[in-house]
């Protein structure tokens, strides 16, 4: 068994997409990986095949390894609901909301599960690439750490950190990081990897000399920049767009404080007949064909905070004008006529009124909807998948004219007898070619194409290895991984 950490010097350095390319490179060279991260925080979520729920990002880690995404892949997700609580899901499961202080007093039963977790993957794969969280040098989280070095000396995996020199200062991110660490960790650190360069890699080449007199670490390569790389983003939000076509679908989607699952957008964003657009805090709602609510951890508070905007109005004045509105999961839920949650599992117990836009009522439960569904359409009779990853329960007469009809028999979603407003609880509606263009023709775009997102999703995994082999040292890689070429 071989394992290797990869470790950030910051949010968003490119640990998820680094995990991703070595995965990529490592299954081109027959080895069988699987993606592991200890303690993830995150409001993309995906249902993995046995049916928990993990980050989104080890998902797409997964598919990269050309395997199923399993729960033992993320086995500690974090969903934040509040500025100081997140809902906390173990093995998949959720087990209650903690604020910062009661989580850290579980964190010892957390890394129980996330050791059994990797122990497991261990005994199936022989390499686990191991994917670290935020920063090892956070010094108020060091004690009882689960998320990097507390993780990486619990199962002695050797641990490499990668920079972003995007973002300026990399020389001292990686130097400082390294400074942090205790002497143990530090002897762990077996090299770095800069990331996102662009420019002549000449100019660059006495700091590395420096760096690695400086450290005593080898630099194992430096990623270049790619400026059209898509894979969906593990926390924030993707705002790209590529070149859209003349005649386009505008489509905007508002930005509640607790959106989730906003990879959903990504099809649309990167389709050239659409033209998304997120909105948020302050920022009045533009004129759209479409306009999409999208999912929530904490559907009564966003649906407070959409009023105090003033998009309850944009939305009926959007619809008087013969737009059209659909909502996915939080989203969906926000356009009943009420929303109880009576164990306060998002916020405090209580109901509130929705926007009465389909004639539905919704109850959150304690026990979470996670399945992967595939079903027709009621639109086109088009082909669907997705997933659902949500914990309230709607009624009423709207559901009796679904937008989903589920392979097995169940029924999905809502559509308005105008045939304005529609709903589901499906994630992952747009991946499929014949949902976006069903969608995008009722909305209002008479000619749409389809665009083959997996297709996009392979594309940019397949030059995420190459670019492993042709910039880092696959031969150092292979080493640290336990590859024994011989």
């Amino acid at each position: 068994m071989g394992s290797l950490m990869v470790q950030g010097t910051t949010s968003d350095a490119g640990k998820s997409t680094l995990v991703s390319a070595l995965c990529r490179w490592l299954v081109r060279q027959g080895v069988a990986v699987a993606p592991f991260k200890p303690q993830n925080m995150a409001l993309n979520a995906a249902v993995a095949a046995d049916g928990g729920e993990i980050g989104r990002a080890q998902a797409v880690q997964a598919h990269a390894a050309r395997i199923s995404a399993h729960t033992d892949m993320n086995p500690i997700l974090l969903k934040p609901n509040s500025d100081v609580g997140a809902q906390v899901i173990i093995q998949g499961q959720p087990i209650g909301n903690m604020d910062a202080v009661a989580y850290h007093a579980y964190k010892p039963v957390a890394m129980q599960a996330a050791l059994a977790a990797y122990r497991r993957l261990s005994e199936r794969y022989p390499v686990v690439m191991v994917e670290g969280a935020g920063s090892p040098a956070e010094i108020n989280l060091r004690e009882g750490d689960i998320a990097n070095m507390g993780f990486a000396e619990a199962v002695d995996c050797p641990v490499i950190i990668i920079a972003d020199i995007d973002k300026g200062g990399v020389f001292a991110h990686l130097v400082g990081t390294l400074e942090l660490l205790s002497p143990s960790e530090q002897a762990r650190v077996k090299g770095f990897v800069i990331n996102r360069f662009r420019g002549d890699i000449a100019l660059l080449e006495p700091g590395l000399r420096w760096l690695e007199e400086r450290t005593g670490k080898p630099v194992l390569g430096v990623l270049p920049y790619l400026h059209d790389l898509h894979l969906e983003a593990e926390d924030a939000v993707d705002t790209r767009q590529v070149a859209k076509q003349a005649e386009c679908l505008k489509v905007v989607v508002p930005v509640v404080p607790r959106i989730s699952n906003h990879t959903d957008f990504d099809p649309l964003r990167l389709h050239p007949q659409v033209e998304l657009a997120f909105v948020g805090p302050g920022q009045p709602i533009p004129a759209a064909d479409l306009i999409i609510l999208p999912g929530s951890k904490s559907v009564a508070a966003d649906l407070d905070f959409l009023r105090k905007h003033g998009w309850d109005k944009a939305l009926a004045r959007h619809l008087r004008y013969g737009g059209k509105v659909l909502g996915i999961c939080g989203g969906f839920q926000m356009l009943g006529k009420g929303l109880a949650d009576p164990l306060g599992l998002e916020g405090p117990a209580g109901s509130v009124a929705g926007l009465g836009l389909l004639d539905m009522q919704t109850e959150l439960r304690a026990a979470k909807q996670l399945t992967n569904v595939t079903g027709v359409l009621s639109l086109e009779q088009a082909s669907v998948s997705g997933y659902e990853i949500h914990a309230g329960i709607s009624q009423g007469r709207a559901l009796a004219q679904p937008l989903v009809y589920l392979h097995g028999g169940g029924m999905d979603g809502a559509l308005s007898e105008d045939g304005q407003v529609a709903g589901t609880y499906l994630h992952g509606f747009f991946e499929q070619s014949a949902t976006q263009q069903a969608v995008l023709r009722w909305a209002g775009l008479a000619r749409a194409e389809g665009m083959d997102y997996a297709a996009l999703r392979e594309r940019d995994l397949e030059r995420l290895a190459d670019l492993v082999e042709a910039h880092l040292d696959t031969t150092q890689l292979r080493l640290l991984c336990g590859i024994n070429d011989a």
